[in-house]
């Protein structure tokens, strides 16, 4: 049946009520109260939010203006018009509110390119066959897939990724100064771990996505997953869900009105394609390609690609800093994110000691977002480089590294998860996590991370 024939059928079957409610106003007042509430609530969350592990305060309608300086583009008038929108949150003027709320938006979607930025003097990547052909790669080296270290490995590799994500969540958000003035040196959890964070949220839609499409699949068959089984998202990942609700799909969901498209979201999820493909960095980089482009753009998708080969070569190299070195090689030299993940290298070789060159990587970064994927992949190096191994020594530094703590040890502990197994993983770690696993994914809230291991193993057959 028509569209048509099915909204005229639909209005002939309709009737009038003989005896209309005579408080017709308590139910406009009712709808438009709960809207009304519903959107303030929306507006006031770009301006003055808390993150729910940390408790530490973002505005991300600001971040989103410095994404876009970042990105290379002017925004014309925004500090009047940060300035009016941090007054009329003061004054709890709603009506200012939303006004500047949408002119801030509208001044960020049109932004000019500012023709002297640095950004414009790198390349940007917009599919993997242009990346594929910007880097040499190397050989497979294949991987046992039906082999018990696999498995083991894998599953050591999720474990090392919960645990840092528990461990991080607590901390994201500040700085290494303020986490040493407040928590001292952080060793140990800071608080009873829990399992909720949403780096795990889209990996899972990612095996989904493979389960059900196989070799075959693509980032168009990803984002639908997304928004079957993920209720919500921020910054990039809530922009993108809200395009392909509308209809706009990757790789256009990416980047369509989205000032965060180079921030971590891609990059806190590239593990999963390392263990989908271990030992085959070029194969896990595409993968990362395609989920990367749903969310993100240009080096936001080359964060996914860094970790997902980072910890597709985990699994046959076990010196950390050829690792970091052999990873690096996986990112063009001619991309911007390549520049930033090659100055962290350069700073911890000249470095006696992890401070002293994350020192060096916050005042190169400090123009960028804590939730950017430049500071953050610096994080990351930092600590493998300095924790040369050692799974406490690791997680200590990328925890007093700050930022978005959580995302950075996640994905670095993964990577060393695959490395050292599960019997180089410290039981103190171990024992408050369990083999349970909670999310707020649709169909997956809770399972075991024993399973998940083995769902991994299963999709990766079904890829080879």
């Amino acid at each position: 049946m028509r569209a048509w024939q099915r909204e005229h059928e639909y209005m002939m079957s309709q009737r009038p009520k003989r005896d209309p409610d005579e408080n017709n106003e308590a139910v406009w007042q009712a709808g438009m109260g709960a809207q009304e509430t519903a959107q303030d609530a929306a507006i006031r969350l770009v301006w003055d939010s808390t993150v729910p592990g940390s408790y530490a305060k973002e505005r991300v309608i600001v971040g989103a203006v410095q994404a876009m300086e970042n990105r290379g583009y002017v925004v014309p008038g925004s500090e009047r018009l940060i300035e009016r929108g941090l007054a009329a949150l003061q004054a709890g003027d709603m009506t200012e509110l939303s006004l500047v709320t949408q002119e801030l938006w509208e001044a960020c979607f049109c932004a000019p390119r500012d023709e002297d930025s640095p950004y414009w003097t790198y390349t940007q990547y917009e599919s993997f066959e242009q990346y594929d052909a910007a880097v040499s790669g190397e050989r497979a080296q294949p991987v046992d897939l039906d082999g018990e270290e696999y498995l083991s490995r894998t599953h050591a590799g999720w474990l090392g990724q919960i645990v840092g994500g528990a461990f991080g969540t607590a901390m994201e958000g500040y700085t290494t100064d303020s986490i040493f003035s407040t928590l001292g040196e952080v060793r140990d959890y800071p608080r009873k771990p829990n399992t909720y964070n949403d780096d795990i949220t889209y990996e899972l839609a990612l095996l989904k996505a493979v389960e059900r499409h196989g070799l075959g699949l693509t980032a168009q068959d990803i984002g639908r997953l997304w928004v079957a089984l993920i209720p919500s998202g921020w910054s990039a990942e809530d922009i993108a869900l809200q395009n392909m609700r509308r209809g706009i799909l990757p790789p256009e969901s990416g980047r369509f009105h989205n000032p965060y498209c180079e921030w971590i979201g891609a990059q806190m999820r590239g593990g999963v394609a390392g263990m989908l493909y271990p030992g085959d960095a070029r194969s896990a980089a595409r993968l990362a390609f395609l989920d990367g482009s749903i969310s993100h753009h240009n080096n936001g998708v080359l964060g996914e690609v860094y970790n997902a080969v980072l910890v597709s070569l985990a699994y046959v190299e076990r010196d950390v800093r050829r690792l970091l070195e052999r990873t690096l090689a996986h990112i063009p030299a001619d991309s911007e994110y390549y520049a930033a993940a090659d100055f962290a290298m350069q700073a911890c070789r000249r470095s006696r000691g992890w401070r002293e060159a994350w020192a060096l990587c916050e005042a190169r970064f400090e123009r960028y977002n804590w939730i950017h994927a430049y500071p953050n992949v610096a994080a990351q190096i930092v600590a493998m480089w300095f924790g040369q191994g050692d799974f406490d020594e690791t997680i200590f530094i990328i925890g007093m590294c700050g930022q978005d703590v959580d995302c950075n040890a996640a994905q670095v502990m993964n990577a060393l998860g695959v490395m050292l197994g599960v019997k180089g993983i410290p039981a103190r770690w171990l024992d408050p996590i369990g083999d349970r696993l909670d999310t707020y994914v649709r169909g997956m809230k809770q399972m075991s991370i024993s399973g998940l291991a083995e769902w991994t193993k299963k999709m990766a057959k079904k890829l080879a």
